[in-house]
């Protein structure tokens, strides 16, 4: 299962972005699509995730960032509003589930997409 994130590039503080993720290959069923980011030198943070039973936030996008999906797409989209110079990160779409209906499972990251905030 292969998946492409589109949707960084360069925003001024306070600005808006909309990051999509497609999720395509042998997809049977997807059970969790998220977005985590990563600076140089630090670990990968989760950003944001959604499965059936809701969604969850890191604690820095709470009230700002959006993320939702479109099932019948295998995409998922995370709204980011009220940018700020440390959300200059790149971003990672990430998802998992099922690839056919033997459950037969994957984990996939996507190839990251950059989001630059200016101050």
């Amino acid at each position: 299962v292969q998946l492409q994130a589109s949707g960084g590039g360069l925003v001024q503080a306070g600005g808006y972005l909309r990051l999509s993720c497609v999720a395509s290959g042998s997809v049977f069923r997807v059970n969790v699509m998220g977005w985590y980011r990563q600076v140089p030198e630090k670990s990968r943070e989760l950003v944001a995730l959604i499965t059936d039973a809701g969604t969850r936030y890191g604690d820095s996008v709470k009230g700002r960032f959006t993320i939702s999906r479109d099932k019948a797409k295998n995409t998922a989209y995370l709204q980011m509003n009220s940018l700020k110079p440390e959300d200059t990160a790149v971003y990672y779409c990430n998802a998992d589930g099922f690839k056919d209906s033997d459950y037969n499972s994957f984990d996939s990251w996507g190839q990251g997409t950059l989001v630059t905030v200016s101050s």
